[in-house]
């Protein structure tokens, strides 16, 4: 497997990997930007813009874009995160030039129709309010908003009603102005597929886009911490504890990743060991190192019984508490090696190479090798994991989120005072 690399002249870039024995691809362009990218009042824009750009182009109807992927068998998504927009395709081999065609189609000639928008519109608010009325995924929306308070970081990537009832086509075409440059697209491929032939495809398809002339700097992130609690007639207390962590070039990252798995990454964890296994406090519990540019946030969720939610929020700080003083050799190797197969499972798949390979051309400019990756992993030692969770406990900022029958919870504060004592 070999990746290979280009550059256009007006900062395109192109990385590909051939999969031996596969006859199928992955394709896809990711633009490096997403909600953190938006204004105060742009807010949801990016993930609307996802959504239409399947709703028509000038050379294409919705269901003509729909049919061109699925007559040949293959599968066309799109994703919004808050600092990439993906859009991307599996086909067979053969269709590769079909997919990226269609691909380069709704991101080069949307049309936006009004009635689509409308169309589109509702869609999306029906999307906000599934997602209001999904407690563990709404919790995480509002942790977020209380570790970046009044941030790009902060707000949602749904965005809130209010604003996406009022986005019109010269908003979504202002966005695509100001953020879908040649330089902020990166085509990824991975499995059955010619590299010489997309690079000609993608001079073809995307060469002729003039470069930008000032970049784009996303406003900088600061942790802050804070408490959300909404109280609600659910069967379940939903508990998320929020701490900042390094950011993705951060060589610190491998511990924090390290400190989480072992923490509360699988039914091995410490965490998942004794609030589940041993006191029977939740059915769901795990803990999550994420990274952004700039910042990071490990975090901790449970969901569990109103009367049980104070002593589950008073043993997980117990437990990061002890971690930071006793975690072993044995949890830490075991924790490497859940990261490693995890990452190696992965890229069995050619969805996730290729996903991998859109995202370390964003951070790094280039993609390490595994074996690099899987000596940075290796290189964590117990001492790092320890050091990682000492600091962790000392924090004075924090944030929470609490949601459901969550009258006698614990606050923040208390947590905090029980952390540090």
């Amino acid at each position: 497997m070999t990746v290979q690399q280009h550059t256009l002249s007006n900062g395109f870039r192109i990385v590909t990997e051939q999969m031996a024995g596969l006859k199928s691809a992955s394709i896809g362009i990711w633009v490096t930007a997403g909600g953190r990218d938006e204004r105060a009042d742009q807010n949801g824009i990016a993930h609307f813009l996802e959504h239409m750009a399947f709703k028509g182009t000038e050379r294409r109807t919705a269901l003509q874009i729909a049919e061109a992927i699925e007559d040949v068998g293959g599968y066309i998504n799109a994703y919004t995160s808050r600092e990439m927009t993906a859009y991307y395709a599996r086909v067979l081999e053969n269709d590769v030039p079909l997919a990226l065609d269609v691909l380069a189609d709704i991101l080069l000639n949307p049309v936006f129709d009004q009635n689509e928008i409308e169309v589109e519109r509702g869609v999306i608010l029906q999307e906000i309010g599934q997602a209001h009325d999904t407690p563990d995924d709404v919790i995480f929306d509002w942790l977020q908003e209380e570790a970046y308070p009044n941030q790009a970081l902060g707000r949602t990537i749904l965005g809130p009603s209010e604003r996406v009832s009022s986005f019109s086509r010269a908003d979504l075409s202002d966005f695509i102005g100001e953020h879908y440059g040649p330089d902020q697209m990166i085509l990824s491929a991975a499995g059955a597929v010619d590299p010489d032939e997309l690079l000609a495809l993608a001079e073809k398809l995307f060469g002729h886009l003039p470069p930008r002339s000032l970049p784009h700097t996303p406003e900088a992130a600061a942790f802050a911490g804070g408490e959300r609690r909404v109280v609600k007639g659910l069967e379940q207390a939903h508990f998320a504890l929020a701490f900042e962590g390094p950011d993705y070039r951060d060589p610190g990252i491998y511990a924090a990743q390290v400190h989480a798995i072992a923490m509360g990454g699988g039914m091995s964890s410490r965490l998942f060991q004794e609030l589940r296994e041993n006191r029977g406090l939740c059915y769901t519990i795990f803990a999550q190192a994420g990274a952004y540019a700039d910042t990071g946030l490990m975090t901790v969720y449970a969901g569990t019984s109103a009367d049980q939610l104070g002593d589950l929020a008073t043993l997980t700080i117990d437990e990061l508490k002890r971690a930071a003083d006793d975690m072993s050799a044995q949890e830490v190797a075991r924790a490497r090696s859940q990261m490693k197969a995890g990452l190696l499972m992965g890229l069995e798949s050619p969805s996730n190479r290729a996903e991998r390979l859109a995202r370390m051309v964003a951070i790094w400019g280039k993609v390490p090798t595994i074996e690099d990756t899987i000596e940075r992993i290796d290189s964590v030692t117990t001492g790092d994991v320890r050091a990682f969770g000492a600091d962790l406990v000392t924090r004075s900022a924090a944030a929470m989120a609490l949601y459901g029958p969550i009258d006698e919870a614990p606050t923040l504060e208390a947590l905090k005072a029980r952390l540090v004592a």
